[in-house]
């Protein structure tokens, strides 16, 4: 494996572990599990960085991202419920109750679309970089006759009014000059 190769599946795994990390710690802040202490946020988030970077070598489908998601953000919930104070438990914290299930499983699969939409921009880049480049033939030079520039624009409908005013579209900004004035 190349060392460009391995460097890009090293920041592939970070953003993974990174991102189910933060959703995970934030879903368990806000479920009135308290704050995850920094020890344990980054025990869970290096377990997740070894794990994305062992599955990390090719390009992932939708399916794969959502397991794979759904899997490391249920153990992370799993490893900050053991770990972590508690510091005011709230009726579901720490119960499998279906409110919460559901909460993880919506948090898990905006998570793994938005990790999928990444993915699949960040393999496209690769494929085109790697793609090689259009040969685009240039069009021969060919010789124009090229007159003097004509200013006025060609209006053939307006010939029959030359020289002539029209006195009622005749507009003058500002106030009116007096009574009886139209003009």
């Amino acid at each position: 494996m190349s060392s460009a190769s391995s460097v890009l599946r090293l920041v592939r795994a970070v953003v993974f572990a990174t991102v189910c990390g933060a959703v995970s710690a934030g879903g368990h802040a806000l479920a009135g599990g308290g704050l995850v202490p920094f020890e344990v946020y980054l025990a869970g988030v290096l377990a997740a960085l070894g794990l994305a970077y062992l599955i990390d070598g090719r390009e992932r489908g939708p399916a794969a991202v959502l397991v794979a998601t759904v899997s490391t953000q249920m153990l992370m919930h799993q490893l900050f419920e053991r770990l972590t104070p508690a510091a005011e438990a709230g009726p579901a914290h720490g119960h499998p109750a279906p409110g919460m299930a559901l909460v993880h499983l919506t948090m898990a699969a905006l998570t793994a679309w938005w990790l999928h939409r990444g993915e699949r921009a960040l393999w496209l880049m690769i494929r085109l970089y790697g793609a090689p480049r259009p040969i685009v033939a240039l069009p021969a030079a060919v010789p124009v006759e090229v007159g003097r520039p004509s200013w006025r624009p060609v209006t053939p409908y307006l010939t029959a009014y030359a020289g002539r005013t029209v006195s009622g579209a005749i507009r003058r900004r500002g106030p009116p000059h007096g009574p009886g004035h139209f003009g």
